[in-house]
């Protein structure tokens, strides 16, 4: 890591569809060897049946579950005098975006159904209503948080 300046953000340009940022940093985490359109098929797929199956708007939906995932207190290690401790600290609002986005493909990776698409509008589904692995992984670093709050004054 370099001390002398901060690396400077990349620009995100908004999906082709929808003209949203999260949704075109959503495929970009999903993309595996750098095949975009493949993941463009894939969320698009899966938003369309999202479409099918709850006929609302697929992103509110997104958004929805984006929102229900991001977990807003996690916990870092923090090295005092020979011991490490989990120290709560809140989390920064891009890294919340972040952590939201890679929980939920996660989660939808993990599912059992046929199809990458039907797996993530599933998940996306389950996150919207509050339910599914990616809210379970944010309620267990919330309590991880929570457990540890005894060394919050540890806290840099």
């Amino acid at each position: 890591m370099s001390r002398r300046h901060k690396a400077e953000k990349r620009e995100i340009f908004p999906d082709p569809k929808y003209r949203d940022e999260v949704v075109s940093k959503f495929m970009n985490n999903l993309m595996v060897d750098g095949k975009k359109s493949t993941a463009e098929r894939i969320v698009y797929g899966a938003f369309d049946q999202i479409e099918g199956k709850l006929k609302t708007d697929p992103i509110k939906v997104f958004h929805d579950a984006i929102d229900n995932v991001m977990p807003s207190v996690e916990v870092r290690s923090r090295r005092v005098g020979g011991a490490t401790y989990q120290v709560p600290v809140e989390v920064r609002s891009e890294r919340r975006k972040a952590l939201a986005i890679r929980w939920i493909i996660a989660a939808a990776r993990s599912r059992s159904e046929d199809t990458m698409g039907e797996k993530l509008s599933s998940e996306l589904i389950d996150a919207s209503n509050n339910r599914g692995n990616s809210v379970k992984k944010r309620e267990d670093t919330h309590k991880m948080a929570e457990a540890n709050r005894a060394f919050s004054h540890y806290r840099w």
